[in-house]
C-alpha cells in the first residue's frame, strides 16, 4: 500500500511540474532561443527588394540575362502562337484541327469570357446589352467577321480592338484557337447553305 502511495505521489509530482513547467512557455525570455538547425532561420540568400552589397547597382532582384528565354517560353512557332505566317501575314486558316472536342473546349471556353458581349448565338446580343451599353458588340455573322481570317481573330481575342480588351492573360493560346474553332461552327450554324449539308443528309431534307 505504501508502495503504491509512493508511486502515485512520484507521478503527481512529474505531472505537477510539467503542468508548471508549460505556465513559462509563453513568458519573455532574455536569452536568446536555442537553434538546433540555425541555417533553417539565417540561410544564405537574398530576399525581394533586400539591399546587395555585391552589385553595383545594389539591387539583390535581378534581370534576366539579355537573349535568354524561360524553358518552355520560347514560344518560335509564330503560326500557333502569333497567328501569322513567315511573312508576317495573318493566317488564312488556325494551325490546328478542328477535332470534335476541340470545338467543344471552344464552346465552354466561348459561353466564359464571349457570350457576355457577342451573345450565345454569335450575334452580337449578349446579356451586356441589358445595361445600355453604349457601343453594340460585333456580331459573328457580320460579312467582315465571316471574311476575316482566323490569324485575324486569333489577333482579337490576343489584344482586343477597339472597346474590346485583351484577352491573352485569361485565355491560353490553344483556348483561343478552340474559341475560333467554335466560332466557326457558330457561323456555319447561322449562315448554312444546302451545298454545306452532306450529299446523305441533303437528300431526306
Amino acid at each position: 500500500m505504501r508502495i503504491l502511495y509512493r508511486s502515485l505521489h512520484l507521478i503527481l509530482t512529474i505531472f505537477a511540474l510539467l503542468m508548471l513547467a508549460a505556465c513559462f512557455q509563453g513568458m519573455p525570455k532574455e536569452k536568446p532561443p536555442i537553434h538546433f538547425n540555425p541555417n533553417m532561420d539565417t540561410q544564405e540568400k537574398y530576399k525581394a527588394q533586400k539591399e546587395s552589397n555585391f552589385f553595383e547597382d545594389g539591387s539583390a532582384m535581378r534581370l534576366p540575362v539579355d537573349g535568354t528565354v524561360a524553358r518552355g517560353e520560347l514560344r518560335e512557332d509564330d503560326a500557333f502562337y502569333r497567328g501569322i505566317d513567315p511573312e508576317g501575314n495573318e493566317l488564312m486558316q488556325a494551325p490546328v484541327v478542328f477535332s470534335a472536342e476541340l470545338l467543344q473546349r471552344g464552346r465552354e471556353r466561348y459561353d466564359i469570357f464571349c457570350t457576355p458581349c457577342h451573345g450565345q448565338a454569335g450575334d452580337g446580343q449578349g446579356i451586356i446589352m441589358k445595361y445600355k451599353y453604349p457601343i453594340p458588340p460585333t456580331s459573328m455573322h457580320d460579312a467582315r467577321i465571316l471574311g476575316a481570317t482566323d490569324g485575324y481573330l486569333f489577333n482579337v481575342i490576343s489584344n482586343g480592338v477597339r472597346n474590346m480588351p485583351s484577352y491573352k492573360e485569361q485565355i491560353p493560346v490553344a483556348d483561343r484557337w478552340a474559341i475560333i474553332g467554335y466560332v466557326r461552327a457558330l457561323q456555319l450554324s447561322q449562315n448554312a447553305t444546302a451545298d454545306d449539308v452532306p450529299d446523305e443528309i441533303r437528300s431526306t431534307l
